[in-house]
């Protein structure tokens, strides 16, 4: 996933700002994760692929 990436995506669930935390990669991000501090759900990035899948036991929105 490229580091640029950030400015366009959003949390899936709430749709609310995605901090980076970063553990292999600088601008071509391989692994972390992507935190959303408005629904305490992080999403994986495996692979340099963000999986942004909304967690399963949670309602949806509008």
């Amino acid at each position: 996933m490229k580091k640029a990436l950030m400015e366009v995506l959003a949390c899936p669930k709430c749709k609310g700002e995605l901090k980076l935390e970063v553990e292999e990669g600088e601008e071509e991000i391989i692994k972390g994760s992507l935190y959303c501090p408005n629904c305490h759900h992080s999403y994986p990035i495996v692979d340099g692929i963000p999986h942004l899948m909304p967690p399963e036991n949670s309602p949806e929105g509008p």
